[in-house]
């Protein structure tokens, strides 16, 4: 036995740092192995070879991608508190959902203070605070602080009773850390770079908002977005929270040096409030001058308007989830006016805060699939049935659209599948999170992506990728909708199996009536 005495080097989140600096073209980076790069040397060698090589790794390594940080995490001091803390939890054991308690409150929208004194409990992303529920008064706050489990947990009713009042009346979700870019041009160059760098057709009208992917040459997703027509020439891109720094390095990497493009990171700029539910429209409806009914304004459409006091709003008709309401992008300087004024008219519809944990609730049972939890760089929209994002003849080419035209012909390998859990019982039984194994007809094809209870189901809903093997050579075959249709799947929970139901499209979005579990008829609509 040899004892080696040496410095070792940590990271803010425990996993090592590899990849492409975003500032730096050609220059790669692996370093930060936590104590274990003894163990994970080879691997993450072959991983980093590959990308120096052939321009991207085999395998979805996002989790390990030196971009997954910014300079925010570069402190020396939040490093050094951050790094006391990930020490001892290396070897501890981690439940669903926890969150580190070093280095928070760096990020946090101009709502903070206000929604923390309303009982907001926070979790972190990108340095971003992010309300996951809000805790009404009575509760005991330290004992839901404490809620480490891999059942049950103790917010269950809570965002059950948010998930409730998103459905029949209105809430509000502070979604301020979602990234936040402004594309624009003299002339019709900020178009064009759009067209070539995503699927979907941009060259709308003014005013009209459209869901997109931007893939790499392989079809996959590099980044998962929604994008608005400001003007002629002028565009807002909202992404995921962790894509800032990954998102702006693949957009400097493919612009044009001589062009007339100006980019613009604008998260900062925008306190972003999601009003959902469908006493929505009737709170707009009284804080502004412009008529907010579906003739007037359509879903999937922008309008800067005023609300209340404050102009320059961009209001727009989509909320993330499929329920009805809309997203306000306010200036950070009207974002307590306009907080206010939501809160205040918003009395008489039952308004009431409410908090990530829903929010994922929600879209899970939609079948809303997320970029870094469901989809990543090896996901084509092929395969999450997002067909409708890719527009294959909008007369110019893109990146992707080769390998996209290929995998039309020849057909998916993996398709992505909604399950319903049918003998799991949410009281007693472990939960699952994400990354439970698949079994069709006994044998694996797959893993969980992401999971939440549905509370308007009234089971557990898993999300993930199914393919498709052959029992023999395990050579990987084709996945039919029929392939998915007529298999009997099950879900292992902590080795235990339990009965789940495959849907390849979401259950309706109306929900018209909250069956109980024996009556609930689980009909499929084919529907975005």
């Amino acid at each position: 036995m040899q004892l080696v005495n040496c410095p070792e080097s940590f990271t803010p989140d425990m996993r090592c740092i590899m990849g492409e600096s975003p500032t730096v073209q050609g220059y790669f980076v692996l370093a930060g192995m936590n104590s274990a790069g003894t163990s994970f040397g080879g691997g993450a060698g072959k991983y980093l070879a590959e990308w120096m090589v052939n321009g991207c790794p085999s395998e979805n390594v996002w989790p390990l991608d030196l971009k997954r940080f910014g300079a925010l995490q570069s402190s020396r001091t939040f490093l050094r508190h951050r790094v006391m803390e990930v020490m001892p939890l290396i070897y501890d054991l981690k439940v669903p959902r926890w969150d580190f308690q070093t280095g928070r409150q760096l990020r946090t929208s101009p709502l903070y203070d206000r929604l923390d004194a309303q009982g907001a409990r926070w979790m972190e992303k990108h340095g971003f605070e992010r309300p996951k529920y809000f805790v009404p008064p009575g509760k005991d706050l330290l004992a839901l602080d404490q809620s480490k489990t891999f059942y049950k947990p103790d917010w269950f009713d809570i965002v059950g009773s948010e998930v409730k009042c998103c459905k029949e009346a209105v809430c509000v979700i502070d979604m301020s850390s979602f990234t936040k870019f402004e594309i624009s041009s003299t002339g019709d160059q900020a178009l064009e770079f759009l067209q070539y760098l995503f699927s979907n057709d941009l060259d709308v009208p003014v005013g009209h908002i459209v869901h997109t992917g931007m893939l790499n040459e392989e079809g996959g997703y590099e980044n998962d977005c929604s994008i608005a027509r400001l003007n002629k020439r002028s565009f807002f891109m909202i992404s995921p929270t962790d894509q800032q720094v990954h998102c702006w390095a693949w957009l400097k990497k493919h612009m044009p040096n001589d062009s007339n493009l100006l980019l613009e990171d604008v998260t900062w700029k925008y306190t972003a409030l999601n009003l959902i539910g469908p006493r929505a429209v009737d709170v707009l409806s009284e804080l502004s001058y412009v008529p907010m009914t579906p003739e007037h304004f359509p879903s999937l459409f922008c309008k800067e308007m005023s609300v209340g006091y404050a102009n320059g709003i961009r209001v727009m008709s989509m909320t993330h989830t499929g329920e009805p309401g809309f997203m306000l992008y306010i200036p950070i300087e009207y974002a307590l006016h306009v907080y206010n004024e939501l809160m205040n008219v918003g009395q008489k519809y039952g308004i009431r805060n409410a908090g990530y944990y829903a929010l994922r609730s929600l879209r899970i049972e939609k079948f809303f699939a997320f970029w870094g939890q469901d989809l990543d760089t090896f996901t084509t929209p092929l395969e999450c049935g997002r067909e409708f994002r890719v527009k294959l003849d909008k007369g110019t080419d893109f990146i992707g659209r080769d390998a996209l035209m290929q995998q039309k012909q020849d057909g998916v390998c993996k398709r992505f599948t909604m399950f319903i859990l049918e003998d799991h019982d949410t009281d007693l039984d472990l939960w699952p999170w994400w990354g439970e194994p698949i079994y069709r007809n006994g044998h694996y094809v797959g893993k969980t992506t992401s999971s939440a209870y549905s509370y308007t189901l009234e089971r557990h809903v898993c999300l993930g990728f199914v393919q498709n093997f052959d029992e023999e050579t395990r050579e990987v075959l084709l996945v039919t909708p029929d392939f998915i249709n007529r298999g009997e799947y099950e879900i292992d929970i902590a080795g235990q199996r339990f009965q789940a139901k495959a849907k390849l499209y979401p259950f309706s979005s109306l929900f018209t009536q909250r069956r109980r579990k024996d009556e609930m008829e689980l009909s499929g609509y084919h529907g975005k």
